[in-house]
């Protein structure tokens, strides 16, 4: 593998990535608001945290940083099959979690009699989602690829990019990973003019966005890694974590929104994970970034079947702003505490025996390998 000289003692301290895994879980509190309000406050213009989409495309950065930290040095030691492997255990347990959790609320959802219109079809719906496979079906809700639980997109897309990744990008030249970057971000700001925004790649109408998004946002988050961009401040978790916080609550407007979309993607979540690498964790704040990271994955994937309740509660009951308010702040600390127990109670417990199985199956196969080999 051809890549640029990574040097930068920061780059090596676990403290750093406690940063950015913290800055991910902020993230996804960010999201979870974010589609809270557009229930409450379906105008964008109107909406404190209108530019919480971002937040996947921050992600996507951060995930392209850390897969190269994790994997440029030692895949190919390891092998292509046992890296999608390993992938596949740290992300898809709660792929069928959400989707589960996702079933149960579109079916005994109390407020909607959605799921009679479509319960012929909502076992395809869970096997469709359990699979990653884009089934844009229900048209009442816009069309999403999984609407069981439409944060999966997201995570199809990544799932392309750890594949592509393996069998391409950790072996293309410095040189050849900048004029592919270049060229995705020449597409991303395509995909922005044309829709007015990067809100896009979840639906059956957008799903092209999708590609775009993390085809830029995956690459630049290698980039940062291979060149070793490192910004040392004193700007610490909290300090990095406003100034994202300032990113997703830009105001919405039509004119402008393309420039602060691209703006934001291209320049300043590269340049936020260049900060988290180079920042200083507090020993005070430890474990409150150490929390944060741990339920930001969880958190994502759980949450969005209980902001269909929450839509389908709205849409029969016509509550108040203030009502929906109290509502919102109720249910936020309650998904982060839900997430927490579904990490703590399956989604960890599930990982472990994956990878204890998997580790005993290598291990036969060594055996018997070695043993084929004696013969």
């Amino acid at each position: 593998m051809q890549q640029s000289n990574v040097s930068s003692a920061a780059l090596q301290s676990r403290q750093h990535f406690q940063i950015l895994d913290g800055l991910r879980g902020v993230a996804a509190i960010a999201v979870v608001i974010f589609h809270f309000m557009e229930i409450a406050v379906p105008d964008y213009h109107k909406s404190f945290i209108a530019h919480s989409y971002l937040a996947v495309d921050f992600f996507f950065c951060l995930s392209g940083f850390v897969i190269a930290y994790a994997y440029d040095e030692r895949l190919g030691n390891i092998g292509v099959w046992r890296f999608i492997k390993l992938r596949l255990i740290r992300l898809h347990p709660l792929v069928i979690i959400g989707s589960v959790i996702g079933l149960i609320a579109f079916v005994f959802d109390p407020f909607n009699d959605l799921y009679d219109t479509y319960a012929t079809k909502t076992f395809g719906m869970f096997v469709a989602s359990c699979l990653m496979i884009p089934y844009p079906l229900v048209h009442e809700r816009y069309f999403n690829l999984f609407h069981l639980n439409p944060p999966t997109w997201s995570l199809f897309w990544e799932y392309i990019a750890n594949v592509f990744y393996a069998l391409v990008l950790v072996k293309i030249s410095y040189k050849m990973l900048w004029v592919l970057t270049l060229i995705a971000a020449v597409l991303l700001c395509f995909e922005a003019n044309r829709s007015g925004y990067l809100g896009v790649g979840w639906g059956g109408d957008s799903v092209a966005g999708g590609g775009f998004r993390v085809f830029f946002s995956f690459t630049a988050g290698i980039l940062v890694y291979r060149s070793g961009w490192v910004i040392k401040s004193k700007l610490g978790f909290l300090g990095i974590s406003a100034l994202l916080l300032l990113v997703f609550m830009i105001p919405f407007a039509e004119k402008t929104n393309p420039y602060v979309d691209c703006a934001s993607a291209i320049i300043l979540f590269p340049l936020l994970v260049a900060l988290g690498a180079g920042a200083i964790l507090k020993p005070a704040l430890t474990k409150l970034c150490k929390f944060s990271g741990e339920i930001s994955y969880p958190l994502y994937m759980i949450h969005y079947p209980f902001i269909w309740l929450f839509m389908s509660w709205a849409e029969l009951k016509k509550p108040s702003l203030n009502q929906m308010t109290i509502v919102i702040l109720l249910s936020v600390p309650l998904l982060i505490a839900l997430a927490y127990a579904v990490m703590i109670w399956l989604d960890i417990p599930v990982r472990k025996y994956l990878k204890i199985r998997m580790e005993k199956e290598e291990v036969e196969e060594a055996r018997e390998a070695a043993l084929e080999k004696g013969n």
